[in-house]
């Protein structure tokens, strides 16, 4: 892919617009639909393309494999702590109520951190197969 500039200049214009875009999906998932499933494939997509655009190795330098296997259980976590945070308060598992001084502040911070969560978990896994499948044979 080195003697494709086209392609490698259309990619380097795109992945902050798709990174954007990601960013609205993640933000806009609480008043329509999106959220952090959606919002974690385009920024893995994002991520991917890079990857094929400009090879594994450059990839693996903005995002390194140690940090990807970091986003998966964060994310899990980061969607079970605030589930165990209302359990601890006596309330049922993520009942956001606890979150904040009233209902509705409350139930946005509770969703918009339940959607992070997936959001982490999700691009790190589509991170974590491509470098998978990428790099199999690569090793000496």
């Amino acid at each position: 892919m080195k003697l494709d500039v086209v392609l490698r200049i259309v990619t380097k214009l795109m992945l902050p617009f798709m990174l954007v875009f990601a960013a609205y999906v993640q933000f806009h998932g609480d008043y329509g639909p999106g959220g952090g499933f959606q919002a974690g494939v385009i920024a893995g997509a994002a991520l991917i393309l890079y990857a094929i655009m400009f090879g594994l190795e450059q990839s693996m330098r903005v995002v390194p494999t140690w940090v990807v296997e970091k986003m998966i259980p964060a994310g899990v976590l980061l969607y079970a702590g605030v589930g165990a945070v209302s359990f601890f308060y006596g309330e049922n598992f993520l009942d956001y109520d606890v979150l904040g001084h009233d209902h509705v502040h409350a139930q946005e911070l509770g969703i918009f951190l339940v959607e992070l969560g997936v959001f982490i978990t999700v691009a790190g896994t589509m991170i974590a197969i491509f470098y998978g499948f990428a790099g199999r044979g690569r090793e000496e």
